[in-house]
């Protein structure tokens, strides 16, 4: 090759990288088998993608910054995704006798000739990163992956349970070589997390097996496997959770970890007994998604700053309320994520710990040894921590602990299952807090819903019926800048009209009129109406703007605040 030169002159003339980071890594590789990329890669003195760009200017071959297509069905079926992984290699197109291909080695010849091989094809080379042919492969080989429907077609052919064999590939997409019942509960695994579902139920009934996935809060049914696999289904799903296969009397709960698409998902497992078999649900939580922030669980700029104040206070309890899946642990980790430093020392007791928060001191509570919430609250308090988090307030040994807690120069934050935000201030007097206590150590309650966006792709403009708007408590003369949507549904969404959710939120301060009407003793409705008039939004009002501004639907909002009607 005429104009070849060495890689790290290459480096330092177009990547900018600097002589002293070379040299170091030159040395180095004298008493290394690495190549100097590698060894340059792991000195952070680069990253994958510019020493991808530097091999195929040393090299006189295409870049791409992005693999933005899809592999053909037959190519995905010819290289399996675990040597595709293992290579650093993703098989772009296949025409006339040529294969173009992506790779982040492309001086691995002995790869390279083993493809020439294998697909009698002509290799056109393209360089890209690691991880931009990582996420390639995933992609692609996701898309290719056997629907669970049509592994439980093969079910209805076969006797075959699938149970023997290894437990679980390390990657669900790569599962091509086992029996078919494992093959159905992979792939239906990977469907419901392609789908975003957070719950998978299997439902057995007299003559049918039903599953649903619950995607946004809602529960579709997806998949109507052949009764006769109901056994063997349950089996493999205990064997992956390491529960009793053999006990079929009892509820049972367990957990175990899948990997699929190269994302680490934990799923939690609960059996039941029922007239016709065990009913199972499997819960999935992606463990490698950040924490969301306030903002982007859907608070706007005036409730974050009032939020914000609240949590930065040296000593109080700031109360989550709502019906469970409201996201009332999401808006904690939120809070938690924001006040967490160095500074700090923040400790939790949480049933279950859902993320892992660096620099956080988690407990989990565990009742088969009598550590509750209460036991475990008790015992934070003699770890001098500044920042409490406890999961539920469910008792009112509890409660008095965090009060005690608040009062005694302790953050407290926590969750009640209320309707909303007052109904928190008479539940605590209902567990036997003093209203004094009650009004002197709260320094503010959110209450919250999860509301469906619609879909920006299909969502359509209209004009609603008198009646709805009435029902909504609007006029039928909207707003100049407000436009209601609707949901119609297209491929983008899988043909719901909705896709994701954010919050609607109500926000109790604790002020001297609240603290009066708590000190007479009066009810819920007395003290809402009072913060309504001294200007707080309603979880309904909340819900109309995020409908005005064409983020929901006004059936969304009439369906998630049904109890302010």
């Amino acid at each position: 090759m005429k104009n070849w030169k060495p890689l790290g002159e290459i480096l330092q003339q177009h990547c900018a990288v600097p002589a002293a980071a070379i040299e170091q890594a030159l040395t180095a590789q004298q008493q290394s088998d690495l190549r100097l990329g590698e060894l340059l890669i792991r000195a952070k003195a680069i990253d994958s993608a510019t020493l991808a760009k530097a091999l195929a200017l040393q090299l006189d071959l295409p870049f791409c910054e992005q693999l933005t297509e899809l592999a053909e069905d037959e190519l995905l079926k010819l290289i399996p995704i675990a040597f595709a992984k293992e290579h650093h290699i993703f098989p772009i197109k296949r025409s006339e006798g040529h294969l173009k291909l992506a790779t982040a080695n492309p001086l691995d010849g002995r790869v390279l000739n083993d493809l020439t091989t294998l697909t009698r094809c002509q290799l056109d080379i393209v360089v890209a990163s690691d991880e931009e042919i990582l996420r390639a492969i995933n992609r692609s080989y996701e898309q290719h992956a056997g629907k669970a429907q049509n592994v439980a077609e093969e079910i209805s052919d076969s006797d075959d349970s699938g149970l023997p064999g290894k437990l679980e590939p390390a990657d669900l997409l790569d599962a091509s070589d086992e029996g078919p019942i494992i093959r159905f509960v992979n792939s239906m695994l990977t469907q419901a997390y392609k789908e975003r579902a957070s719950d998978i139920h299997i439902e057995p009934f007299e003559t049918e097996l039903v599953v649903r996935y619950r995607i946004d809060g809602i529960l579709y049914e997806v998949l109507r496997p052949p009764a006769k696999a109901q056994a063997s289904i349950s089996s493999r799903v205990k064997i992956m959770s390491n529960l009793n296969i053999a006990e079929k009397r009892l509820p049972q709960d367990g957990r175990f970890g899948v990997r699929i698409a190269g994302k680490d998902v934990d799923v939690r497992v609960s059996t039941l007994p029922t007239a016709f078999g065990e009913r199972i649900v499997l819960r999935l939580l992606d463990k490698s998604s950040n924490v969301l922030t306030l903002k982007e669980i859907g608070m706007g700029p005036e409730l974050l700053q009032q939020v914000h104040g609240m949590i930065r206070k040296s000593h109080g309890i700031f109360l989550v309320t709502g019906p469970t899946g409201s996201g009332k642990t999401t808006t904690l980790y939120a809070a938690l994520s924001l006040l967490n430093s160095r500074e700090k020392n923040i400790i939790t007791v949480e049933d279950p710990i859902e993320y892992q928060l660096d620099g956080v001191g988690q407990i989990q509570v565990n009742p088969k040894i009598e550590l509750t919430f209460a036991a475990g609250l008790r015992s934070i308090l003699r770890q001098d921590p500044d920042i409490i988090m406890v999961g539920e307030i469910r008792d009112t040994e509890t409660a008095e602990i965090a009060v005690q807690s608040a009062l005694t120069g302790h953050m407290v934050f926590s969750t009640l299952h209320t309707n909303d935000a007052a109904g928190a201030l008479t539940r605590l007097v209902e567990m036997g807090i003093e209203p004094f206590l009650a009004a002197s150590s709260i320094v503010g309650i959110l209450a919250q819903r999860l509301v469906r966006n619609l879909c920006p792709h299909c969502r359509e403009a209209y004009q609603p019926s008198p009646e709805l708007l009435r029902e909504a408590g609007l006029s039928q003369e909207l707003p100049a800048d407000g436009m209601l949507y609707r949901a119609v549904g297209c491929d983008q969404c899988m043909d719901i009209g909705y896709r994701g959710r954010s919050g609607i939120y109500e926000l109790l301060t604790i002020d001297e009129k609240v603290r009066d009407l708590l000190l007479q003793n009066q009810d819920a409705g007395a003290i809402k109406r009072a913060s309504v008039a001294a200007g707080m939004t309603s979880l309904r009002e909340a819900g109309i703007v995020k409908a005005l501004a064409g983020e929901t639907s006004i059936e969304e909002i009439l369906r998630v605040t049904q109890e302010e009607t």
